[in-house]
């Protein structure tokens, strides 16, 4: 064999075993083909692959943030609003995200964006403002179970923004502050009820005490005496002159 041509095969040879050779990272692993058929999963480390007669399909195990774009949605109470969300998720079961769906990446953003409308047409407005928790646990058990099937894990879901047009935030301006007033006068006429009550209950402990009154009389006497005042009031009860008036009423 002459020199040439042993060095054409070393080439060959070199650019064989080099086209064979597969790294899998750690966060990584290979879904084997050989002959077209599904032969295994490979973990980290150098992998071997045949041309020709084996394929590898490398997937990432680490975890995906997912920006779901804003959604028009209308609520169920007929309130039009714009919502858009993360998720978070990574793909567990390599083997089914090869095997059962094309893009599993893809097909999760787009199955994200479907039940974010879904889930946010099904709550009125203040539940979409007030119970995000809620609204996150929804979606992310419908995403969850729908995307087992393709070997993925949606861990979490998190609404970011639910923009609303102007018009609806001065709606929302004037009832709020309609519910502040009347919250005031609420706790305004409870205040007079409790105050009167308070007082009731005094003119009748004072009613059944005639010592009792008498010495609020005469507290009443001094008060007015400390006032800087030309002019002094003394105010009479019945009960001083009711024994001069007797005798009156006798005759």
């Amino acid at each position: 064999m002459s020199y040439p041509l042993i060095v054409v095969v070393i080439v060959v040879l070199l650019l064989l075993i080099s086209s064979s050779v597969r790294i899998v990272k750690e966060y990584e692993r290979g879904v084997m083909f050989t002959l077209g058929r599904f032969t295994g999963v490979k973990g980290p480390g150098v992998r071997l692959v045949l041309p020709v007669v084996q394929h590898m399909s490398k997937l990432e195990l680490r975890t995906v943030v997912l920006n779901v774009p804003k959604q028009d949605v209308i609520s169920r109470d007929n309130v039009s609003v714009k919502v858009s969300a993360v998720v978070y998720f990574r793909v567990v079961d390599p083997q089914k995200a090869v095997l059962e769906v094309v893009n599993p990446y893809e097909a999760t953003s787009q199955l994200a964006q479907t039940t974010l409308r879904s889930v946010a047409g099904q709550h009125e407005l203040d539940e979409l403002l007030a119970q995000r928790d809620r609204l996150n646990a929804a979606i992310q058990q419908v995403l969850d179970l729908n995307t087992a099937a393709w070997g993925v894990k949606v861990s979490n879901v998190e609404i970011k923004d639910i923009d609303l047009d102007e018009t609806m935030v001065r709606a929302m301006a004037q009832q709020a502050e309609a519910e502040r007033a009347r919250r005031a006068k609420v706790i305004h006429a409870e205040g007079e009820k409790q105050a009167a009550q308070t007082l009731a209950e005094a003119a009748q402990l004072l009613s059944s005490q005639p010592a009792s009154l008498q010495l609020r009389y005469l507290q009443t006497l001094a008060d007015i005496s400390n006032e800087k005042s030309s002019l002094i009031v003394f105010p009479l009860p019945l009960d001083l002159i009711g024994p001069l008036l007797r005798p009156l009423r006798r005759e």
